[in-house]
Parts: C-alpha cells; structure tokens; sequence
C-alpha cells in the first residue's frame, strides 16, 4: 500500500459512505473502514471531506486551429488546468482531413499530446471524409484500436449532410461505436448571418440569434430522427435548447438510446450575457440561451434525461475575441470574426459539486454526471469513472466548507480571462490524484508535463436509455 485516504466520505454514483481508500502503484487496492498503512505509505487525513472519482471531461478542444488563430490552451496548459479542479482524464478531437483515414488522424493529434499531457486523456474523431467506402470503414479500425467514438458537425462547412450523418450511424451499429453530434442547422444559420449583417447587426448578441433555440432545437430533432432510422445509438453535444431537450426525453421515454450532454456554461448563464460590455466574451457555438432552455437543462439534470456535463473547453485570449470589433488585419469585424469558444475545463466539477453542496441535485448525481456515465458512455468504465478496488486511482479530495470564488488569477489554463470571473462556489477541490500520485493540492499544480496517458476504450453498444 503507497497511499491511504483515511477518514473520508466516499461519494459513488450510487452512494456515499464513510471508509479509508488504500492505494497500491496506480491502482484502487481496497475500500472499507479501519484499513491500516504499512510501513512506508503515505497517509492522508481526510477526516470531514468528500472523496470522490476523478471527472472525465468528454468535450474539450485543445491546440485546436479555429477562426484565424489556435486556442489558447495546449495539450500540457488544459490538462494542467483540468488536474488543478478535479478532472483526471479528457477527450479532445481528432479532426479528420480528407482522404485521411480515422486512426491516422488519432496518430496526427496524440504526437502533440502524448509529449504534453499532464493527465490523462483519449479522443474522439471528428468525421470529415466518408464520401468512400474506404474513408467510412476506417471506422472500424478506429474501434479496434480504443477510440469507438465519433463525433459529426451538422454546421460548419467542414460538416456533413445527412445523407453521410446517416452512413456514419448505420457504420457505428455495426462496428460498436458511439457517434455524437454538433447539431445546429447550418443552412438557416447562415441565412441569418447573411441578413443580420446586411442590416449592420454585428455585435454578439446576433451570434445568438444566428443561432437562436429552434436553429439548435431543429437541427437537434433531425439528429435523434436518424438515429432512430438506423437503430444506432446518438450522444448530443453540448445541448443548449428547450426543444432538443423535450425530443431527448420523448426518444428515451420511447426507448432509444439517445444521450445528451451539457456544459456548466449553459445551466448558469443565459443569453443576457451577449448585451454585456464585453458580451464577445462568451461567444462559442452553440451559444447560452433563453431562460426557459437552462430550466429545461435543469430539469434534464435532475431527472437523468441529461447524461453527462462537459465543458466544450475551447479558450481564446481577449485580444482574439476583440477581433469581434476590429479584426486583427485592422479592418471592421463583428460577430463571425470573434473565434467561438471557452474556458471551462477547471470549473466544471467544482461547479456541479457546489450546485450539488447547495442542494440543486445530490453529490452522487454530480458524480455520475460528471464521472460515472462519462465512463460508461466512452467505453473507460474498466479503468475509471469511479471508486473501486482494481480501477485507477483517479481519486479528488473535497472540502464541502472551502468557499471560493472563481478569478482567473487563481487558475491554471494560459488564459487571460475567464467568464466564470467572480462566481462563488460552495466548496472545493483541494487534491488531486491521477493513477495514484498528487497533480494538484492546496491551490497548486503538482502533477508533470507528459504523465498523462493515451486510454484504450472498449467498444461501445447501447441498447436503451438507460445506461
């Protein structure tokens, strides 16, 4: 035994209960009361906090080119970020060139990570060529390799229509594999750019109304449509709006496997947020929303028709969003010059965790949002997602009486501002363990450039909603 937590409340999906965690190398070696160190463990008092699994962030976008420029955490600064609020292991995306086959897409993106991630991570493949047969089996050989999930654009003009959403869905029920998708509608979208800009709307709060609730909601019913008439399984990213979410719970109360995931963005701001001084600020895709969406998430969250919490982590620096203004050749910009995205990597389990330690859902719905079914939807619930002897040693402390409030100043992305400035939280992560050792304590990163690992995932098959 190397490491033992002594005196906590352990929080599991399921439950929560006082016990010690023994950890032996990179492993859960036991969990139960009275457990004794050897002679050379490390003991960790943790008598009067929560001991919970490590989050897995299922969305994040790292180095990644969009709008002119490449957001602002890499590989080593959104890990590191992540460690220091709890989170043990994320997916980013490996884009898909044309005439590029799946797993070499993986191979491109995972030669930037493996040399920086400081925890660790897997991939999603972001489909952009399957007008082949060949292009389109490569899915398979991405399965057979651990990455079984995929991801489709509905919008932008590396996206796909849908007769090739369609062929992706048909692949993934054979093959074993999850497809999740970016659901706007495209077409419409850009018929609202055009206008508004014609009429001289430029500023932010347009970018939401080009991409307003039925924009989203639409796009979204299409998708769970196509789903259906392939029999496969669909995860929704970063659902934002009231009419995916009332077509989720139709399609899971009838019986399909569908899954949506949200971001913290989503359940706390609303689309106030785009008449704000610096508005640009909050610009990503999809955008926040009306009240009456975020209620709806809300009841989502509470009822288990929401399976995951992700972040979309994607930042840019202020001087980028400013582009919204003035683009950085000098020429006049506005709301489609602003690159879309945010930080939220290092909120995201304190966030749901304070929402839960004011009582807005349990502490054990915060971990299956954010930890258990992640695991399970990507195929990793064999190494982590939970606490238990024989999985990884993804392990968080935290403090339920900690008050923080969140500035940019005390987190650890290479960001220069953060859309959470100010937000108080009830409670906070105070360590951090990543297969056993210590990435982050009392406020500091402690973990290591390259630790991180590239996870193998199992492959994927969902036969209802439930999971």
């Amino acid at each position: 035994m190397d490491l033992l937590i002594k005196g906590g409340t352990v929080v599991t999906a399921e439950n929560s209960f006082k016990a010690d965690v023994a950890v032996t190398g990179e492993k859960i070696s036991a969990i139960g009361l009275g457990l004794k160190p050897g002679r050379n463990t490390e003991v960790v008092d943790a008598k009067g906090k929560l001991v919970l699994p490590g989050a897995i962030d299922g969305h994040t976008h790292l180095a990644l080119s969009f709008g002119g420029t490449i957001s602002s955490d890499d590989y080593y600064a959104g890990t590191r970020s992540a460690a220091c609020g709890g989170t043990t292991t994320v997916f980013d995306f490996a884009q898909q060139n044309a005439g590029e086959r799946m797993m070499d897409a993986v191979h491109r993106r995972n030669a930037m990570a493996a040399k920086d991630a400081a925890v660790d991570y897997s991939f999603h493949i972001g489909v952009g060529d399957v007008t082949t047969d060949e292009m389109l089996d490569s899915m398979k050989e991405a399965v057979e390799c651990g990455i079984p999930s995929f991801k489709v654009f509905m919008v932008y003009d590396f996206g796909v229509d849908d007769g090739q959403f369609y062929k992706v869905l048909q692949k993934s029920a054979k093959i074993g594999a999850l497809v999740g998708v970016h659901a706007e509608n495209r077409d419409v979208n850009n018929v609202l750019t055009k206008q508004y800009l014609a009429e001289g709307k430029t500023e932010a709060w347009w970018h939401y109304m080009a991409k307003n609730e039925m924009v989203e909601g639409e796009a979204d019913v299409r998708a769970i449509n196509l789903a259906k008439m392939t029999g496969a399984s669909l995860y929704i990213v970063h659902l934002a709006d009231k009419m995916g979410m009332d077509a989720v719970v139709k399609a899971r109360d009838e019986g399909y496997p569908i899954f949506a995931e949200t971001c913290p963005q989503y359940l706390h701001f609303t689309n106030e947020v785009y008449k704000r001084e610096r508005g640009r600020d909050f610009v990503c895709s999809p955008p926040m929303k009306n009240k009456e969406s975020q209620d709806a998430l809300w009841k989502g969250i509470q009822t288990g028709d929401i399976a995951t919490v992700a972040t979309d982590h994607c930042p840019f620096t202020k001087a980028e969003k400013d582009w919204g203004i003035t683009k950085k050749d000098g020429a006049p910009g506005n709301f489609t010059t602003i690159p879309n995205g945010c930080a939220g990597v290092e909120t995201m389990y304190p966030y749901m965790l304070s929402e839960a330690n004011k009582g807005r859902i349990s502490f054990n719905r915060a971990v299956e949002l954010c930890a258990a079914n992640p695991a399970k939807l990507f195929g990793l619930d064999h190494l982590k997602g939970a606490l238990q002897a024989g999985l990884d040693a993804d392990i968080v402390i935290y403090d339920p009486k900690k008050n923080f409030m969140i500035t940019n100043t005390q987190m650890h992305g290479d960001t220069d501002h953060t859309i959470w400035e100010n937000v108080k939280l009830k409670g906070y992560p105070i360590a951090t363990y990543c297969r056993g050792s210590v990435v982050f304590q009392d406020g500091r990163f402690l973990g290591r450039k390259g630790a991180g690992r590239l996870i193998k995932c199992k492959p994927i098959r969902l036969k209802g909603p439930q999971l």
